[in-house]
């Protein structure tokens, strides 16, 4: 039974970007503890009813493309992802390093383009990887771009996320990072017109952003070490530790909602009890509505939650 005008989402997919583990332990900047991070946004996601089919996360997992770095972050997510039944995507990174990602992840070392497809029962997940060795924009191949373009010839039973770490987006709100943007987007616009691409997640930004391309919305999320404070007082970039999250990105037949979900726990204002759901199941669709909309109810004026 549903509550509301919708049923349960076809798929559910949690989107965590931007990791960047250090191996030992190692803090970032002497401050900022990345693998709490990555605690945190697993210790989130497996509160999350439905449980996603798949974590994606968008690229520089490890801060400085360490092996160790690598094992450690597998040893957290995976488990973590089997326990629940979803399917873990790992995308490359500008921070990352091909041969100690394909190692570290895969088991098998390369420094080729690291490009994958996934099938999560009937949704097509395809990880892109944008990175440009030894620099931090990026930029799609042509092999890349023909690649995916055959991928994509045949549609998916239930369509197609494309994750990446470069999003292609404008950048209104951190102008500087358009040096470090991904190069040629227009390239990648023309392959995906028409096909069935639902959605684009992204990262490298390090705050939450959306746009479209092609006329597909593109969700970017916000990294879980630290975030870039998207309208400092008097700075061209301005890094903070703080307003971490991941996105949940849910799918339904005929649209797709993206979600932010905060890491760090902020004070209660109020709390719902969860044993309100089963009542509000057992009530018929009137009751429901006189009792959680009508402003004069026992719920709204009294508080009886």
């Amino acid at each position: 039974m549903q509550l509301g005008q919708y049923p349960d989402p076809v798929h559910t997919v949690a989107h965590l970007s931007d990791t960047h583990l250090l191996a030992d332990g190692r803090l970032q900047y002497g401050v900022v503890d990345p693998e709490r991070g990555v605690l945190l946004a697993i210790e989130r996601i497996a509160r999350m009813h439905p449980a996603p089919d798949a974590i994606v996360v968008t690229g520089d997992l490890a801060d400085a493309g360490e092996p160790a770095a690598y094992a450690r972050l597998k040893e957290i997510v995976e488990p973590a992802a089997a326990a629940l039944g979803a399917q873990v995507v790992w995308v490359m990174g500008n921070h990352d390093e091909r041969l100690a990602y394909s190692e570290g992840l895969f088991g098998e070392a390369t420094d080729t383009s690291q490009d994958a497809v996934y099938d999560v029962n009937g949704l097509r997940i395809v990880s892109l990887d944008s990175t440009v060795p030894g620099y931090h924009h990026g930029e799609l191949t042509r092999a890349q771009l023909d690649w995916l373009a055959d991928v994509l010839a045949t549609p998916s039973p239930h369509g197609t996320l494309l994750a990446m770490h470069h999003p292609p987006v404008p950048l209104p709100m951190s102008p500087a990072e358009a040096v470090i943007e991904l190069y040629a987007q227009h390239e990648l616009s023309e392959v995906l017109r028409g096909s069935d691409v639902r959605s684009v997640l992204a990262g490298h930004l390090h705050y939450s952003t959306y746009s479209t391309l092609a006329g597909i919305p593109v969700s970017v999320a916000a990294a879980s070490c630290y975030t870039l404070d998207p309208a400092p007082r008097s700075a061209l970039l301005h890094a903070v530790d703080g307003s971490t999250s991941i996105t949940m990105t849910h799918l339904y037949q005929d649209r797709v909602v993206h979600t932010v979900v905060p890491l760090s726990e902020s004070p209660q204002l109020y709390s719902v009890r969860a044993e309100l759901a089963d009542q509000l199941y057992a009530l018929t669709p009137d009751d429901r509505r006189e009792l959680l909309s009508r402003k004069d109810s026992a719920f709204d004026v009294a508080g009886d939650w």
